[in-house]
């Protein structure tokens, strides 16, 4: 047994599940991994955060105190150990709106409506305080993923991005740096339950907020309904959008441009992160995300409010084809990162 293992198997002694049934339940981009505790009827499940990474386990606590104060459904914290990263949550079952769309796709607007309208809640409230507030240059900067990292394992050169964050900077200035709100970045149906048996909004159950910071409302409506994992139907995104609009009484043709400045920064940032995710941590399997995140890229710049970035972006990035990610793959390492 490693130190790691062994520090776990006491803290798990500590509380009482030191004979729990433990079963892999996920991992992730990160170095975060979640197993199910069992321990007769009794479920839990564990948070192996280790420290120094990206991800901060007191920020996820802190987190999931505040989303529950507004009476939204992240899991209550039972026990915590910040220092070496261990937390163990209320299990909120299986039923993640990915699986479920998988299996129903019939109910995807039925199940997106709620988790919009947990955006409006969430956005209606104060944020909590000191958290991170980015300029619009660092967004711009956060873009630079896709040159730094997908265009350099495509070509195998790092271009010049300096047009690049100058016009996407622009962008984003222009069309999403207004009024900051909370954000929780990675909102989409992987990190979403369905919980039937709660009421109104906290049927939606949260996973995955520790990155959660200040910025623009359209943001998460981004992450769900442009979704890196899975296709969302155009009218079921096009009916979420107008939700969204006619309840924050936004002009729908400013909120066009806001919505398409947001969605392609974030898609730049994933291309480059998949990409980095293959070439650094061994995860190729992200490739495969690439072509549908460079659909949402091109519908985004197709805007005419972004028809200078389009025209920067056609210049440095390639479009992702079948050699193309075949050549960033065999770069990729053959032992992954854990």
């Amino acid at each position: 047994m490693d130190e790691r293992a062994a520090a776990l198997a006491a803290f798990l002694d500590r509380l009482g599940w030191g004979r729990a049934d433990r079963r892999h339940l996920a991992g992730d981009a990160s170095d975060r991994r979640y197993e199910r505790l069992g321990l007769g009827a009794a479920t839990a499940v564990l948070m192996d955060n280790p420290p120094g990474g990206a991800d901060d386990p007191a920020a996820f606590s802190a987190m999931a105190r505040h989303l529950r104060s507004l009476g939204l459904s992240a899991p209550k914290v039972l026990a915590e150990d910040l220092v070496q990263g261990f937390l163990v949550l209320e299990d909120l079952g299986d039923d993640l709106y990915a699986r479920l769309l998988q299996a129903d796709p019939p109910r995807e607007a039925a199940l997106l409506a709620p988790a919009v309208d947990v955006l409006l809640h969430l956005q209606s409230a104060a944020p909590p305080p000191g958290l991170q507030n980015l300029s619009a240059e660092d967004w711009a900067n956060a873009a630079a993923f896709a040159p730094d990292w997908y265009a350099f394992a495509a070509t195998g050169a790092k271009p010049d991005a300096g047009r690049f964050l100058e016009t996407l900077t622009a962008a984003l200035r222009t069309h999403a740096d207004g009024p900051r709100v909370l954000i929780l970045r990675d909102y989409h149906a992987e990190n979403l339950l369905w919980l039937p048996g709660r009421d109104g909004i906290a049927r939606v159950g949260i996973l995955d907020f520790q990155l959660g910071q200040l910025g623009q409302p359209g943001y998460d409506l981004v992450s769900l309904l442009q979704d890196a994992r899975r296709d969302v139907a155009p009218a079921t995104e096009a009916a979420m959008i107008a939700r969204f609009v006619t309840a924050t009484d936004r002009d729908p043709q400013a909120f066009a441009a806001h919505y398409a400045t947001l969605g392609a920064q974030r898609a730049l940032r994933i291309l480059g992160v998949f990409s980095r995710l293959c070439l650094i941590a061994g995860k190729p399997q992200y490739l495969r995300l690439i072509p549908r995140v460079w659909g949402q890229l091109q519908r985004n710049l197709a805007h005419p409010a972004l028809s200078d970035l389009r025209t920067v972006c056609d210049t440095l990035l390639p479009a992702p084809t079948p050699a193309i990610l075949e050549k960033i793959e065999r770069q990729c390492p053959p032992t992954p990162s854990r």
